[in-house]
């Protein structure tokens, strides 16, 4: 992805790995998922499962990652530690 990369582009290219039958799983960082988040929301089988990973040019931002509120539900923790970015 270039930076000149539209919304539209990258949504088309994240669903055409959703359709492809030999990818099990998709990394797509944060920066982009906001971008695509309907379509993100919207895929809801497991596979392929997509993992959100931080950006290289970006903050990790705690309260947006969507992987961190199952974890700690799955470990019965309180809640996500705190990001000082997140401020």
């Amino acid at each position: 992805m270039e930076k000149a990369t539209n919304i539209n582009e990258i949504e088309d290219t994240f669903q055409q790995f959703l359709n492809q039958d030999d990818i099990g799983i998709i990394l797509i960082n944060q920066y982009v998922a906001e971008m695509v988040q309907h379509a993100l929301d919207a895929h809801t089988h497991s596979i392929p499962a997509v993992l959100e990973i931080p950006s290289k040019e970006y903050p990790h931002i705690a309260a947006k990652d969507s992987i961190l509120p199952w974890l700690f539900l799955a470990y019965d923790l309180r809640s996500p530690p705190s990001n000082e970015h997140d401020k």
